[in-house]
């Protein structure tokens, strides 16, 4: 007689790419984390592999936790990669065992940076190039348009993390292009899943930590610029690297969110050629415009980015409001600051932005967020509300508060030292910061403020009625 049971359809859930969080049907708003259209479809594990039965409580061998005079330091080796700026990022090298991410928009350099990187670390080193999404003929060609060649570079093309394993037993160095485009065979879900991907990373975190094998995973990024994949992808990780800058310039930036080995506040700055990838180590070419001075709306401040300062531009247009309600735009300065910053200079020293369009821009595509570009940003907005060019060799840096007040910042000694090498011949800096940096005074001309009218006083932007001294 035919049986009655019939086949069951394979069990399904949705999971959410943002956080995890698990539902069986389908949901418009994640009850976890509260995003809209992050839950995945995902195919549940139908059989869960065998494992050993753990022993009894009483079987155990005990652990002892260890008090801290105890634990000893652990000493990291760093490996150069070849890249100046790429060493500088992850903090002085490559740390032997670690896994780095790199995340970035597609076609910015990605591929080629950690080509790059490999061919480098191949010369000394046996390092296996895992490439899921092209063929190893692509990634041939790929090295022979950047003159690159080692026998001790391996390619391999596979999607299935089991069967690539084999590869990585004598492997050093080991780069997976991309982590959401391999999988392991003991989930049933497709790669690049939320499931797949956490699995996949996990495996391979546990591969790097057990074999000493340094990790270099390339990760896609979604249309808001996060990584795409649950976010557990990043906590397991020992440094998360994004890429940043459009495809069609040729300078990209090279920025640490989560470094445990290095400071999160490096910013790496790179060219690309025909040959490759290069470092840029003459900023000026990059932050700062060969006519500033000429035009008004534009101020220079030195900005503290990890162990490097920098002296970038900010440039400013005001425009004339077509509707009611003026405009707002901010590219590399947070849009919020630049709010506050324009009600200060408003009530403080008595500039009117209320009938025009406020634009503000960061040169070089790089990001603003220290406070202490607050008092650049005033002058750029000053200088195009006067029409008055604030002078090629003047920097700006310094706090400001609600009040007005131009408060002191940090490294304020370095941000001078830079300003001096660079050429520059006046720096305003805040009053409470003078004491610090009063040996340069010789080599540069210091103006101290406490005030942001004091600030448009001395550079002639507009003479308000102060109404504080």
């Amino acid at each position: 007689m035919p049986s009655n049971k019939t086949a069951k359809a394979p069990a399904t859930r949705f999971v959410c790419s943002e956080c995890g969080y698990s539902a069986p049907k389908w949901l418009g708003k994640c009850p976890g984390c509260g995003s809209f259209n992050t839950m995945q479809e995902e195919l549940v594990r139908t059989a869960e592999p065998q494992k050993p039965l753990r022993p009894a409580l009483s079987d155990r061998s005990p652990v002892r936790a260890r008090p801290l005079s105890e634990i000893g330091y652990e000493k990291f080796r760093r490996i150069s990669s070849g890249i100046e700026e790429f060493d500088t990022v992850l903090g002085g090298g490559i740390v032997r065992g670690s896994l780095v991410l790199l995340g970035g928009d597609p076609g910015i350099g990605k591929s080629t940076l950690l080509t790059q990187v490999s061919a480098y670390l191949a010369r000394e080193h046996k390092v296996l190039y895992l490439s899921a999404e092209e063929s190893c003929s692509q990634v041939k060609m790929r090295c022979d348009r950047l003159g690159l060649n080692s026998d001790n570079l391996y390619l391999l093309n596979e999607t299935c993390l089991e069967d690539a394993e084999a590869s990585m037993e004598d492997a050093e160095f080991v780069v997976v292009d991309s982590v959401q485009a391999i999988y392991t065979e003991e989930l049933s879900s497709a790669a690049g899943s939320v499931g797949q991907v956490r699995e996949c990373a996990a495996r391979l975190m546990r591969v790097a930590k057990s074999r000493g094998i340094t990790f270099f995973l390339i990760g896609h990024v979604t249309k808001e610029g996060a990584l795409a994949g649950p976010k557990v992808l990043e906590h397991i990780m020992d440094t998360v690297l994004y890429f940043e800058g459009r495809q069609e310039d040729n300078v990209k930036l090279l920025r640490a969110v989560k470094n445990r080995f290095g400071s999160v506040q490096e910013v790496g700055v790179f060219e690309m050629t025909e040959t490759g990838l290069k470092s840029v180590t003459d900023y000026s070419e990059i932050f700062l415009s060969e006519n500033r001075g000429s035009a008004a709306g534009s101020a220079v401040t030195p900005s503290e980015s990890g162990n490097r300062c920098m002296n970038v531009e900010i440039q400013t247009l005001l425009a004339k409001t077509a509707y009611g309600l003026p405009r707002r735009m901010s590219l590399g300065i947070d849009y919020n600051k630049l709010v506050v910053l324009i009600a200060v200079l408003e009530k403080r020293c008595g500039i009117p932005f209320y009938t025009s369009d406020v634009y503000i821009n960061a040169m070089g595509g790089i990001r603003l967020s220290e406070p202490s570009v607050d008092l650049a940003v005033c002058a750029a907005l000053a200088s195009a509300a006067s029409d008055v060019p604030v002078d090629k060799y003047t920097a700006l840096f310094g706090e400001v508060g609600l009040t007005g007040e131009v408060r002191p910042v940090s490294f304020a000694e370095k941000r001078v030292n830079e300003c001096v090498k660079t050429g520059f011949r006046r720096v305003v800096l805040p009053a409470k910061n003078l004491k610090s940096c009063e040996k340069f005074k010789d080599k540069i001309e210091l103006v101290p403020v406490s005030y942001v009218h004091q600030m448009v006083r001395a550079l002639s932007l507009r003479a308000p009625a102060p109404a504080q001294d």
